[in-house]
């Protein structure tokens, strides 16, 4: 048996702060807390939908807060920000192919913005 110990490096608390990719990463991970916030209000929506007309006015007003607004568009662009990222990965990690050639990154990214526009504006028709 050895007497020696072990060398163990220090880990601080703050260790994401000293470099600029660890930042974003912890910036992209931290948008999940509004996210959760807005699920939660949308679950509370759709019980006060359920209790019936004075739960759902009751809803919309609390919607109407300007704290719940704010944090709903903070919700709204950490979906966003994942969702550039998300794009932005994808042609590294399943590239596509037609008739033998890799089709361009940009081309991919841009087909996915598309279809998520695309998506939106026939949900905004419907409702």
């Amino acid at each position: 048996m050895s007497n020696r110990k072990p060398y163990v490096r220090e880990v601080k608390r703050t260790w994401w702060k000293d470099h600029p990719f660890y930042r974003f990463y912890m910036l992209r991970e931290a948008t999940v807390l509004p996210l959760i916030l807005f699920t939660i209000f949308l679950t509370f929506g759709l019980g006060s939908l359920v209790k019936g007309p004075e739960a759902w006015h009751s809803w919309l007003g609390f919607m109407a807060n300007p704290v719940v607004v704010a944090i709903n568009i903070v919700a709204l662009a950490g979906s966003l920000l994942h969702a550039q990222t998300f794009f932005s990965m994808m042609p590294q990690v399943m590239p596509i192919r037609l008739k033998g050639k890799a089709v361009d990154k940009k081309i991919v990214v841009l087909t996915q913005w598309a279809a998520v526009a695309f998506i939106s504006l026939i949900v905004l028709i419907v409702v």
